[in-house]
């Protein structure tokens, strides 16, 4: 009987997928690149990023929206804007932007980023600035800045109803506003509505007495909403989407500036081999909703704006690390010991039981057993033991068994060297890049892969491994 890691992934899977194969040495490759070779030259644990996966997650969404505009002759306008919280880094931003996407933001800092943006030729002041969060007063005057220097298409999205008298101060020009309406949570949520938006019912009562009869300074041009579980096909998402449709349309019979949707973001990526999901299908299914919501009431149909995060970043990047050990402490649970820590880059694997995509990048022609992973700080909970679609861990044994060509190539490091992929959002903003990281576990050095200016494909050192000199530095030592 075959054991080995391959067969038990071919026999639970459809593989190779897109993204994911193997070569005839039993190693993995990551979108066509060569992992091992990459590790060979840079060495764990380490931080990988591979910028073409951005541009083909955009062009896929563009797609499919197209795609669902001409099955039901939707006659608005699609927008593509990408939410800056989910990876801040300019590589990430910048590569975005050129495939013809707009911006949300969630914070005053975020409005330095825009200037700087601007400053380097990489937006436009026609670009979309969608800004999004609860705001203080550095984040609104920063906004006033940006209409008034003239960007043309900056929206702020109220989240609440004292918001207005901040830009009514300091703005000295037309501008456009959305509103956010706050979405009712998941019946499994300790609570009932989201703390963000304005609540539904009270929204067009303060349309009446705050926006309508101001047209000459400023106007009502979108509703937004944005729900924390993301798009899915069940009664609670199209409930909350038939909320927004239907304000929509009763708004628009008294407010012929409102003429946009903006039903954030939330496209789940996959995190598993066996991960499902019809990105066209929901496409279509709310393109239509909104077309058929609208011919009923009798209101011409918005445009369709959209704020993806983790589905333009997060399948670009992976995490490596290399089995530095292995522990048996019982007679029923075998410990991989990695090279780093799942709780400093890995961070929504201890705080919110996220699971990623893991996979070996080599030896997948051994035999295979089940394991838990342990990371090097003295936390007791610094570890990963589970899959998204199984409660267990699989992972190639260390030693090589001779039923593959792994066995005998010795130009290859002997080590089992383990990859995390898909973590390209929210990872660094939640851990903190640089910084402390707990027990002093160094951020591992970050490289990039992408075409450089003549179009070939090359990789390059972002950042290098966390020196201990910056760390005492940070804590008062030197």
């Amino acid at each position: 009987m075959n054991n080995t890691y391959t067969e038990l992934v071919k026999q639970t899977f459809h593989f190779p997928q897109e993204g994911f194969e193997i070569n005839d040495e039993g190693e993995l490759k990551f979108n066509g690149l060569d992992l091992m070779k990459l590790i060979e030259k840079y060495g764990t644990p380490l931080k990988l990023t591979y910028l073409p996966k951005i541009g083909n997650q955009i062009n896929k969404a563009k797609k499919m929206f197209d795609h669902a505009f001409k099955k039901h002759k939707y006659e608005g306008k699609y927008f593509y804007c990408y939410c800056t919280k989910s990876s801040h880094f300019s590589f990430v931003v910048e590569e975005a932007l050129k495939h013809e996407i707009h911006l949300e933001t969630s914070y005053a800092y975020d409005i330095e980023i825009i200037n700087k943006l601007y400053q380097r030729r990489k937006i436009s002041k026609d670009t979309f600035i969608i800004c999004n969060g609860y705001k203080q007063k550095g984040y609104t005057s920063r906004i006033a800045k940006l209409i008034n220097s003239g960007f043309k298409n900056v929206i702020p999205i109220l989240d609440n109803k004292e918001e207005l008298d901040s830009y009514k101060r300091s703005v000295r020009q037309p501008f456009k506003l959305g509103i956010r309406i706050a979405a009712e949570e998941e019946p499994t949520f300790p609570f009932y509505t989201s703390r963000l938006g304005m609540r539904a019912k009270d929204i067009l009562e303060f349309y009446v007495d705050n926006i309508e009869g101001y047209e000459n300074k400023f106007q009502l041009k979108m509703l937004h909403i944005f729900l924390n579980k993301g798009i899915k096909d069940d009664i609670y998402y199209w409930s909350e989407l038939n909320k927004i449709i239907n304000l929509y349309c009763q708004l628009k019979k008294i407010c012929p500036e409102l003429d946009s949707i903006n039903i954030g973001g939330g496209f789940p990526i996959k995190h598993s081999l066996g991960f499902e999901y019809d990105y066209q299908f929901m496409i279509n299914e709310i393109v239509s909703n909104i077309k058929k919501s609208c011919k009923k009431a009798k209101v011409p149909i918005p445009d369709i704006y959209t704020e993806f995060g983790s589905f333009t970043v997060g399948e670009s990047m992976a995490h490596i690390y290399s089995v530095i050990g292995q522990k048996i402490q019982n007679d029923r649970e075998i410990w991989y010991m990695i090279d780093s820590s799942f709780i400093t880059t890995l961070p929504d694997t201890w705080g919110i039981g996220e699971k990623f995509l893991l996979l070996p990048i080599n030896k997948w022609y051994n035999d295979y057993q089940r394991v838990v992973l342990g990371g090097i700080t003295c936390d007791s909970h610094d570890y990963y033991d589970s899959e998204e679609h199984v409660n267990e861990v699989f992972l190639p044994k260390l030693t090589t068994n001779g039923n593959g060509k792994a066995a005998n190539d010795k130009t290859r490091p002997e080590r089992l060297c383990v990859g995390f992929f898909h973590t390209g959002a929210y990872q660094d903003q939640i851990s903190g890049y640089g910084g402390i990281k707990h027990c002093l576990i160094p951020s591992p050095k970050h490289i990039i892969v992408g075409y450089d200016k003549s179009g070939k494909l090359t990789d390059w050192v972002y950042a290098k491994e966390q020196s201990a000199q910056s760390m005492l530095k940070i804590l008062g030592y030197i």
